[in-house]
């Protein structure tokens, strides 16, 4: 994907320019963020597609590297129904990974490569407004700490900066009207972003290749769902445990104003790219509309 002078080559990738003047909203984490050679080639991915005159927002995680870190400071992680409980000391850990280390990593590497990135968080120009969020044991209510969901998204913040040429890169921390800030689940921020500026696709990366209908076998991957498809996958089973909550962020998204979402394998080479061309992974489409889906878009 590379000449001699290791600029990226347009040349093998013609239908790309269908996509000009195209939104793709990214969430960017899980195991790719632990792969050097991955994480370079989607960086690499990202770096086409732009050149090609798609307009992408990338919403990163980082789960992991806070935990490192709060390891490293000698913090200790609590976790309740999978949400991480985040009193003052860790969500100043959580900020400083988030909107500092990977946020800056990556719209630096981007730049590496010729394009106009920019890193920002939620605080910034009150990107991400939220509220905050409480978990239940048994019925009972449970306070989590500086946990959020999101309320409301700046769009005219990020359409101005993509109507800029600039690749906003944007780490899931919000805050609310008393000055709060908040770790918020990077899939969600990414699903609210997406539906607020009516993105024509919501590319989530995840650590598998989609949606199974056994997860112990490879061969019944999903690779089409409607929004009732869902609810009745859901309802028998189908869909279950932590695939959960991404499903109903997916179809949060879709009914939001998102055209489509894509969850494709992120620990894959290549991920964005490929998935332009062959639709990899399982998408997820509110108007039914499969035979559209198999076209480049």
């Amino acid at each position: 994907m590379k000449n001699e002078e290791g600029a990226i080559s347009l040349e093998p990738l013609p239908a790309i320019g269908s996509l000009r003047g195209k939104t793709f909203v990214i969430k960017y984490g899980g195991s790719i963020m632990k792969n050097e050679e991955a994480q370079k080639a989607f960086l690499d991915d990202v770096a086409v597609m732009r050149q090609y005159g798609v307009n992408i927002v990338i919403v990163h995680g980082g789960g992991p590297l806070i935990s490192k870190w709060l390891n490293k400071t000698g913090i200790e992680s609590n976790f309740i129904n999978g949400l991480r409980v985040t009193d003052e000391n860790v969500m100043e850990i959580v900020q400083m990974v988030l909107c500092g280390i990977i946020n800056k990593n990556i719209s630096l590497n981007l730049s590496l490569r010729g394009i106009n990135a920019i890193g920002v968080s939620g605080i910034d120009s009150k990107l991400i407004e939220a509220h905050k969020k409480y978990t239940y044991i048994n019925g009972e209510k449970v306070d989590i700490g500086f946990v959020g969901e999101v309320s409301n998204i700046n769009e005219t913040m990020l359409l101005s900066l993509i109507k800029s040429g600039q690749v906003p890169v944007v780490s899931p921390v919000g805050y609310d009207r008393e000055g709060n800030k908040y770790n918020i689940n990077a899939d969600y921020a990414a699903s609210f972003i997406s539906s607020s500026i009516n993105a024509d696709k919501l590319i989530i990366l995840t650590d598998v290749e989609g949606v199974y209908k056994d997860i112990n076998n490879k061969n019944s991957l999903i690779d089409y769902l409607t929004l009732d498809m869902i609810h009745d996958y859901i309802k028998d089973g189908i869909i279950n445990g932590g695939m959960i909550p991404k499903m109903e962020c997916c179809m949060e998204a879709v009914k939001n104003g998102t055209r489509r979402v894509h969850l494709i394998d992120g620990r894959k080479e290549h991920c964005l790219i490929n998935d332009i061309f062959n639709n990899n992974g399982t998408v997820i489409d509110g108007k039914g509309e499969k035979e559209k889906c198999q076209k480049v878009i």
